[in-house]
């Protein structure tokens, strides 16, 4: 089966996505003039899980992503260009998806593996192709990857690997009543506005230079011509000089003379307007675009929206430089006339310095400032989290020169340096850059030939000590003391040398992978609060978050790590556990202490550490039921009872535990004879548990013993009202022994229920591991259980 996308302009600026299946040539469209009706705002379709479930969860992400609404599918489009074509994306979205592509970034030979994969697959895919100029556009298409990825497959798994992290994150925030501040101010009409200005003022400027060309041309014919007048007038003979010709012809000369200055005069005043307009350009556009992008990049960094824009920012820069050089050899081109004919008064001499003084200037500033960090540090086995570095393991980080121009000299050498310039004092730790320091600076092909480098195999050490003490030693913790990677490299292009310098983000440095989450913590911080990468004394006195900002950044850590974002109501649930009673009361300020230092009440971790152990325990457990959105959550134990009370007995719900780290439990209510309700709460599983026995196979399994009746599952409904085993049944995993002649096995998780216990909520207490049934007859049958140690799930 095939798909072939196409875009199509149609009358009243609608957009029209034709997606054409062969064999029953069904067509579906997507039009910017009608809404979605299938229940989602922002335009993705939500199917209730008691109707269409079993669809939805068989259906590929890519057919999801076609069901937005065009605003969306607008942001879907830009992902996709030359580097990863979406003919590719839409031929072959089942193969895509299938594959470990986030592996792949960091392992040379599987992405290898994955890009003659990926060639053999279009290739299939072309040869049944029956439309001969479709089959034309796919060899293109091949070609192009070969001659991108072939001696660096792993740039094309980072690609890939990029556009389904958006992808999943655009799926997840359709979903959502509305965008975040955050998101909303990174896309919003007026970006899109302003970069279309820009676009046209670039382009204005360089119509103007090539114009500025043709006058200085024309100039140069002037004087050439009255060059060989002047000449021919003084070869000849004295006696002739008083002639009415030879006066005619002198009058002649100075009329040229003084159109040669008129026109000279005029070259220099519009070229004085159109470097003002360029240096306007650079200080009122251009460099705040080239900061709203590294502000965007810090935004990504921490899990949000898909940083793009670098390749528009070189195409400015480059096209700004460009003007700014040919301009350079205009003035030097004027300064050539002048040797063969200047006069009193000439405004070449007077102004020439100058303007190539302002030259000069505004090329030095747009090239120093073009010299930025496209990747930003990053572990490759953390791609997710990046910003953090452990000592002793490799790290990765690429830099790169936003102006292209043939006349770069090409071996440009760039040098890294740990914490350069950093006062004394400042933290209690010392590093130095334990790998190879330097690099040359090469074109890449894949990216219009822009110069940059990536240092792939940096490490740190710390340094040691002299009687074991480390100096300073600080009120700040290890994963609050940030350090920062400098690059450095000396610029010549036409005469001109450049010293350029940037920096990477602030660096959280971890000896042990213990201090992972203090460290993201201290990132995400830092990058949601501050544009300054220079500040590296933040937490010194951090400022408080918004709970509306920070709320979101807490979402996308879910859509990040694991595919779904975080709805309205678990978010405010998790405000009410971070805030108490504030989290009502408009947008409350969160302090840097309360969210991930100090302990919640009663509990033995903070607020970020339980989050955190959460996050974990899905990203390894529980991804495939938490993408199904079965797991609520975040919910209280008092909303809990109320959404339960009135459903069926054996409705159960899934949440998440209050007072284990990284914990699961589920909840099903129960109605007695006398029509009294009861609620009921299995002990969290945590990551122990969830390891010897999948969730959906403990849901399908789990037993109860109650006073010796025979063992019976109570999980009948997954709230509100879907049978257990439709919603679970895809994801079961464990089969039954087929080896024989031995008897099957099979694992089975069991609690201990007693029908005299008391009306309150009760903990079903687990056996840790899950038993075989042999041993949960032999339980059965010999054993006795004291009810009175049962605790309330309430207690929590």
């Amino acid at each position: 089966m095939r798909f072939l996308p196409e875009l199509e302009h149609v009358k009243g600026k609608k957009i029209r996505l034709t997606v054409k299946q062969r064999g029953d040539k069904e067509r579906v469209h997507f039009s910017s003039s009608e809404k979605s009706r299938v229940g989602c705002e922002r335009g993705v379709r939500l199917v209730s899980p008691s109707e269409d479930q079993p669809l939805r969860s068989i259906m590929s992400q890519w057919k999801q992503i076609q069901q937005l609404e065009m605003r969306l599918l607008e942001h879907v489009d830009y992902l996709y260009d030359d580097n990863f074509p979406m003919d590719i994306r839409q031929g072959l979205a089942s193969w895509i998806e299938s594959q470990d592509w986030d592996t792949a970034v960091s392992d040379e030979s599987m992405s290898g593996v994955l890009f003659t994969n990926l060639l053999s697959q279009w290739e299939k895919l072309r040869s049944q192709e029956q439309n001969f100029l479709q089959r034309h556009n796919m060899k293109i298409i091949q070609q192009q990857l070969q001659l991108k990825y072939t001696t660096n497959p792993a740039v094309m798994a980072r690609v890939i690997s990029t556009c389904l992290k958006e992808e999943q994150r655009i799926l997840s925030s359709a979903c959502m009543q509305e965008q975040g501040p955050l998101e909303k101010s990174l896309h919003n009409s007026v970006a899109f506005e302003r970069q279309k200005n820009m676009d046209n003022r670039v382009a204005i400027i360089r119509g103007s230079v090539q114009l500025m060309d043709q006058a200085v041309k024309y100039i140069e014919d002037m004087q050439d011509d009255f060059d060989f007048r002047y000449k021919t007038l003084q070869s000849r003979e004295s006696s002739e000089r008083n002639s009415d010709m030879m006066k005619q012809e002198v009058t002649r000369l100075q009329e040229m003379l003084n159109r040669l200055d008129f026109k000279r005069k005029e070259v220099l005043s519009k070229m004085d307007v159109l470097l003002k307009e360029i240096d306007d350009l650079m200080t009122s556009q251009l460099n705040p675009e080239l900061q709203d992008w590294k502000r965007r990049q810090q935004i990504a960094a921490i899990g949000g929206p898909l940083l793009t824009g670098l390749e528009q920012l070189q195409s400015w820069f480059t096209l700004t430089a460009q003007s700014l050089f040919q301009t350079k050899r205009q003035l030097d081109k004027l300064g050539e006339l002048i040797v063969k004919v200047t006069y009193e008064s000439d405004p070449i001499p007077l102004q020439k310095p100058q303007l190539e003084e302002k030259v000069k200037y505004l090329i030095y500033h747009l090239i120093k400032s073009s010299f930025v960090v496209e990747k930003q540090p990053c572990m490759p086995t953390h791609p997710q989290k990046p910003l953090i570095i452990k000592t002793g393991v490799q790290f990765t980080t690429k830099v790169r020169l936003l102006v292209k121009l043939p006349e770069v000299d090409y071996q440009l050498k760039v040098k890294t340096t740990f914490d350069k310039d950093l006062p004394p004092g400042r933290v209690s730790r010392q590093f130095f850059i334990l790998t190879n320091n330097t690099k040359v600076m090469d074109i890449e092909d894949y990216s219009n030939g822009c110069l940059s480098v990536e240092f792939r195999h940096l490490q740190l050490k710390e340094k040691k000590y002299i009687n074991g003490t480390k100096g300073n030693e600080g009120l700040l913790s290890v994963t609050e003391e940030l350090h920062s990677l400098s690059f450095e490299a000396c610029f010549t292009v036409q005469g001109l040398t450049i010293d350029l310098e940037t920096c990477s983000l602030p660096l959280v440095v971890i000896s042990n992978v213990s201090q992972l989450p203090g460290g993201w913590a201290s990132v995400m911080w830092y990058n949601l609060l501050t544009d300054d990468p220079r500040s590296l004394g933040f937490f010194g006195n951090p400022p408080r978050a918004n709970w509306s900002q920070l709320s979101e950044v807490l979402s996308w850590q879910f859509s990040t790590f694991a595919g779904r974002g975080l709805n309205k109501e678990q978010l405010s649930m998790l405000g009410e556990k971070l805030l108490g009673q504030h989290s009502s009361c408009g947008d409350f300020q969160v302090s840097w202490s309360r969210f991930s230092k100090e302990n919640i009440p009663g509990k033995p971790f903070s607020f970020w550490m339980w989050l955190d152990s959460i996050l974990e325990l899905i990203k390894k457990h529980l991804l495939p039921v938490w993408n199904e959105n079965y797991i609520m959550g975040f919910v209280s134990k008092e909303m809990e009872r109320a959404l339960l009370k009135d459903r069926e007995p054996g409705t159960f719900l899934l949440r998440f535990s209050e007072s284990h780290l990284g914990g699961i439990t589920f909840t099903w209510v129960e109605h007695s004879d006398s029509g009294e309700v009861k609620f009921n709460s299995v002990e969290p599983y945590t990551k122990s548990r969830l390891s010897a026995l999948p969730f959906a196979d403990i849901i399908r399994d789990y037993k109860v013993i109650s006073d010796g009746v025979v063992p019976e599952n109570p999980l009948k409904f997954l709230y509100p009202d879907i049978p257990k085993d439709e919603a679970f049944g895809r994801l079961y995993n464990s089969q039954p022994s087929k080896v024989h002649p031995y008897i099957p096995s099979t694992l089975i998780p069991i609690s201990e229920l007693r029908s005299n216990a008391s009306t309150t909520p009760t903990t079903c207490r687990s056996p840790e591991p899950p038993m075989t049934p042999g041993e949960f007859d032999m339980l059965n049958e010999q054993l006795c259980f004291d009810i009175d140690s049962m605790s309330s799930p309430y207690s929590e």
